[in-house]
């Protein structure tokens, strides 16, 4: 039976392009599941944008001479053209600077409110003494008062995974200029977190043995130490605060955080009124039985597994005060936080001020979308975090990508098309023959069932077997031995074809791209997996934007499906570029310092 799944993905921040660490952790795994999702035939809506509200936007359109705003349509620009390079199929990624993210984030605060959940309370904020303007928390740095880190940021220590607030660091430091900052009496308004935690308790309790373990402990131990958070900054740039007596305020804004996380609902609205049925969006967030699967960095996870949760809760009138559901309806929480954790690279953490870098952009000019998608699945931080290298990159992509799986496809359509030119009929199987088929089609249900599950590195692995039990099978029946039995060789042939189809099928969600040329060799007609496209859409406010969406309604199932006897072939061309290794040298070298 058809499920409904909504597939949210992190929203990248607009202050600049993304580097492959990023894409490790929100990009690569959202797209791999819901590749598999739609295969499986489920109803998928994978929405996502960019989050452009907030200091850090100030902060970098000062650096480069812009408005927040010019910043923010580079960078929107940018990354989705980097996001849609890598075969990200998104149904829409859009951005936060609509006027329908707008609406729908003033409506949440407004039923929050409505329900007693908000409150205003007057706090201390951090100001630059230099520039007169408020400091976003993930600016300030000092020491964690709780666990002595040196490096904790004003929001959260990264040491100990504890909420703070700025005014709690010792010897707090601007990141912008290393001043100290001064903190002033404000008044802002707050989500009352406390008021959820016990329902926020039952709830987490209950994902137990179905989220990543390192998810759902994180969670659980934030829950001791819930307190009233902020929800506004005094800013001119972001969401203005609903309220009478606050909306004509010039420098109060709704705070970035608040409003990036609805930014999962906004964009499912908007996208169902960019399909011509705008009440489409409730499907999968008032069915109960939708699921929704959030990807994330493991940084994000106190924003997606408790203040998001809280924020629906209270939306819906299910806190500790009660309450009844906003003009949108009750609406669904999430069903799983599948974070990963992060990525470094040769050994350190990625920094762009130090040139410890590879964007999107940059890898994908030198080398191939499927390349970086394949390691990401393979050797990505899905359970812990993990070191790319650039050997290790090379290694992979000549070992495993160009000699296992390249070299099985080269050599079975090369063979088949130089001996036959068509893709050959079964004679009678032998022992070895069936046992290769039954291998490839069973290997269907298990790479399925880890793909639900989200442990992408079991899932590809598991279809890699197949393919070096492939190889093992052809060394061993050696069809370019065999002289004086033609209809042995179009079995065996057959046979190598079969699971070449069957590979490039559990393979899909991992590498669309190649996917897509095997089952043009093989006889495919129209379209295999859907790929992104970029369209430029008008905002209600008469600015054009771009966005990335597509339609994926391919003849991609996930099934063992025959292959078509008779088919013409043709001399295949390589799936995958055998890189020198000397781009290991090269790679290192623009690395900086």
């Amino acid at each position: 039976m058809s499920q409904h799944i909504l597939t949210a993905v992190a929203w990248p921040y607009a202050n600049g392009p993304r580097h492959i660490g990023h894409v490790s952790g929100f990009g690569v795994p959202s797209d791999v599941f819901s590749r598999y999702q739609r295969m499986a035939g489920n109803k998928v809506l994978m929405v996502s944008g960019t989050d452009e509200h907030g200091t850090p936007i100030q902060v970098q359109a000062d650096k480069e001479g812009l408005t927040a705003r010019e910043l923010a349509d580079r960078y929107n620009r940018v990354i989705v053209e980097d996001l849609q390079a890598l075969g990200l199929s998104y149904d829409l990624f859009t951005r936060t600077t609509t006027e329908n993210h707008y609406a729908v984030t003033q409506e949440i605060f407004k039923g929050l409110h409505a329900n007693g959940y908000i409150f205003p309370q007057t706090t201390m904020g951090a100001i630059s003494p230099s520039t007169g303007r408020t400091l976003p928390d993930r600016y300030i740095e000092g020491t964690c008062p709780i666990c002595g880190y040196e490096s904790a940021r004003g929001d959260q220590c990264d040491n100990c995974g504890n909420q703070l607030d700025p005014i709690q660091l010792i010897d707090p430091v601007s990141k912008v200029n290393g001043e100290t900052p001064i903190f002033v009496e404000t008044e802002h308004f707050m989500l009352d977190l406390p008021a959820f935690a016990e329902v926020l308790a039952s709830w987490l309790s209950s994902k137990e043995g179905d989220w990543r373990p390192n998810v759902l402990k994180f969670a659980l131990n934030m829950l001791g130490d819930m307190h009233p958070r902020a929800i506004s900054r005094d800013l001119d740039w972001g969401v203005p605060i609903p309220l009478e007596g606050w909306d004509d305020q010039a420098n109060k804004r709704l705070y970035v955080w608040f409003d990036a996380v609805i930014g999962y609902l906004s964009a499912s609205i908007e996208w169902a009124r960019r399909s011509g049925d705008p009440e489409a969006w409730r499907r999968w967030w008032q069915d109960p039985e939708a699921l929704g699967y959030y990807f994330m960095g493991k940084d994000n996870i106190v924003f997606h597994a408790e203040i998001w949760p809280a924020m629906l809760l209270g939306y819906n009138g299910q806190g500790a005060r009660d309450g009844e559901p906003g003009s949108l309806g009750a609406l669904n929480l999430p069903s799983e936080v599948v974070s990963s954790e992060f990525l470094t690279m040769e050994g350190r953490k990625f920094s762009s001020s130090r040139s410890v870098v590879i964007y999107v952009r940059d890898f994908l000019e030198r080398y191939d979308a499927d390349a970086l998608r394949y390691y990401i699945a393979v050797a990505g931080p899905e359970n812990q975090d993990t070191d790319f290298t650039w050997s290790e990159f090379l290694n992979r992509n000549n070992g495993e990508l160009v000699a296992a799986w390249g070299n099985l496809v080269n050599r079975s359509i090369s063979m088949a098309a130089k001996n036959f030119g068509v893709i050959p009929e079964a004679g009678e199987l032998t022992d070895a023959d069936r046992a290769m088929l039954e291998r490839s089609r069973a290997a269907f249900p298990k790479v399925a069932a880890e793909f639900e599950h989200c442990r992408f590195k079991n899932a590809t692995n598991e279809a890699f077997e197949v393919i070096r039990e492939a190889n093992r099978y052809l060394a061993e029946q050696e069809p370019w031995k065999i002289k004086d039995d033609p209809a042995r060789v179009k079995t065996i042939l057959h046979v190598a074809l079969q699971v070449v189809d069957d590979a490039k099928t559990l393979l899909t969600p991992v590498l669309p791209n190649s996917s897509n040329k095997i089952y043009a060799m093989l006889g495919g007609t129209g379209v295999w997996t859907g790929m992104p496209e970029i369209q430029e859409v008008t905002d209600d406010d008469g600015r054009t934007y771009p966005i990335i969406t597509g339609s994926y309604d391919g003849a991609a199932r996930w099934e063992s499906s025959p292959i078509r006897v008779g088919f013409p072939l043709a001399p295949p061309t390589p799936l995958f570029v055998k890189l020198d290794p000397k781009i290991v040298e090269e790679e290192l070298a623009r690395l900086g310092e």
